[in-house]
């Protein structure tokens, strides 16, 4: 059994492994090689997950069997585990269900450099995941920005250059002031070890030294993977970047890298540096009202939107800002919700974006007005969509319901916040049955050819129903309803991780 806790390491290289191996491959072994490997991660990151749920705690893995200062480490929980297997999971289910999409907009001689970039994309948020060392994050971090420009340039439509562009800036910006807070960090510390670091933290405010430099710290981190995970006001990359990438690049994108900058802020201000410290900064505010904010104003431009693709782009700032509220209350049971929504929200986004992708594509819509009908020509997929739709909007039996129930029930108790709260996920809420059931209702009403200008003979047929695209969203449907039914069963692995964390 001692032989899994070389699982997280193997996770890691494999998929960097498959990155080289698919440079000299053809557009079609690659594809095969990413979905084995894949694959392959997600098994592992299963036999990971009943490793540590079982065993009750975490393990450190040293690189090369070294110990700190000469190595490097790996930590896994169940935490960081299950959070391996949504990113390795969501990452296949994409890149299956979207065949067709990424074999439509990449070039064939460039279908290998698409797959190049997935696997790069994965390998650095498994290693933002498990590493145990602030210096390693920050590299891993570089290497998920560079995939993410990558993955939105593929699909050369001249405009993708340009938002590719103004994402690197804007993330180079993020990265550098997150390098700032780990090297101010570690002038404090003298450590660049998480539990090493917590330690140091701990005697530094007990002996009340560094109480300023340790909240610019703070503040830097915060602000560095909020930028890069597209939190109000830092989200103008956000439609662009979703709304006009290849469909499998926005489903990532949106579904698990802003994720795991989240999940990396959380391992930060948890393992890092530890809660109670946080608490006594004041940066948690920042979180809560930032939050607050991109829940509602994001949720507002998604309503005033007119392009379908960008409506679902802004529908992301409202559900990032979700996550940032839920950590903002400070406690343990506003974090669970925060990392549940994580999961709920990446599940979800990646079915929409998949799903629509076969009615949007078939007939060149972009517009909302132009979803008409839709869905007496694309039954399965306009089904899909809808399921995906009534989860963002809060469904009971589906996963976006009771990530909702979990942040309002987080937020009871905690005085004004709890008003605040409570009040921006009804309103948000709201604003979120308008804009995502207005889609589907255009889907399901009758076909106007006067109206909408077109006749069916006019509706080009473009049709993704392939067996790969089929199991790909049924499966995204299946995790949905999972995290909505056995929710309970996810939130005590969540629970169980922060305790370890802590």
């Amino acid at each position: 059994m001692d032989f899994i806790k070389n699982f997280p390491f193997f996770s890691i290289m494999l998929c960097m492994f498959c990155a080289i191996v698919n440079s000299v491959l053809g557009r079609r072994a690659s594809k095969y090689m990413t979905r084995i490997v894949l694959g392959l991660v997600m098994c592992l990151s299963v036999a990971i997950l009943f490793f540590t749920i079982k065993r009750g705690e975490a393990y450190v893995y040293y690189m090369g069997h070294f110990p700190a200062p000469w190595g490097n480490e790996i930590r896994f929980g169940c935490l960081e585990s299950l959070f391996s297997l949504f990113v390795s999971m969501i990452a296949f289910l994409s890149t299956v269900a979207g065949t067709k999409a990424v074999e439509d907009d990449v070039e064939d001689k460039k279908e290998n450099l698409f797959y190049i970039l997935v696997c790069l994309m994965t390998s650095s948020l498994l290693a933002m995941s498990y590493t145990n060392d602030l210096f390693t994050g920050y590299v891993f971090i570089e290497i998920n920005t560079i995939a993410g420009c990558g993955l939105i340039m593929i699909r050369q439509i001249g405009k993708t250059t340009v938002t590719a562009i103004r994402y690197m800036v804007i993330s180079i910006l993020g990265s550098g002031l997150f390098l700032m807070g780990v090297t101010l960090l570690y002038t404090l510390t003298g450590h660049l070890l998480m539990s090493n670091i917590k330690e140091s933290v701990a005697e530094l405010c007990a002996s009340g030294e560094y109480r300023v430099q340790l909240t610019i710290v703070i503040g830097l981190m915060l602000v560095g993977l909020a930028i890069k995970s597209g939190l109000f006001p830092f989200h103008l990359w956000i439609p662009d970047a979703y709304g006009q990438s290849n469909v499998v690049s926005s489903s990532l994108l949106s579904s698990i890298v802003s994720k795991g900058y989240i999940f990396l802020l959380i391992k930060i201000f948890v393992r890092t540096i530890g809660f109670d410290v946080i608490k006594t900064t004041g940066v948690l505010y920042i979180c809560f009202t930032l939050g607050i904010i991109a829940m509602i104003l994001g949720s507002v431009m998604a309503l005033h939107e007119k392009s379908f693709r960008r409506m679902i782009a802004y529908s992301s700032i409202a559900q990032i800002g979700y996550i940032y509220m839920g950590i903002g209350l400070g406690t343990a049971a506003g974090v669970a919700a925060a990392i549940f929504h994580i999961f709920a929200h990446g599940a979800t986004k990646s079915l929409l974006f998949i799903s629509s992708s076969e009615f949007t594509e078939g007939s060149h819509t972009k517009s909302i007005d132009d979803l008409k009908g839709l869905g007496h020509k694309y039954k399965f997929s306009a089904f899909c969509y809808s399921v995906g739709a009534f989860s963002i909007v809060g469904f009971p039996l589906l996963a976006g319901f009771v990530s909702k129930l979990l942040l309002g029930g987080a937020a009871i108790g905690h005085g004004p916040m709890q008003w605040i709260a409570l009040l921006a996920l009804a309103v948000s809420t709201i604003l979120n049955t308008i804009y995502f059931l207005k889609t589907v209702i255009y889907l399901y009403i009758p076909y106007d050819e006067e109206h909408t200008g077109k006749s069916d003979d006019m509706v080009p047929t473009y049709r993704m129903n392939s067996e790969e695209y089929v199991f790909g969203v049924i499966m995204l449907v299946a995790v949905n309803l999972i995290l909505g039914l056995a929710s309970g069963s996810v939130i005590d692995v969540i629970n169980n991780g922060l305790e370890i964390f802590s």
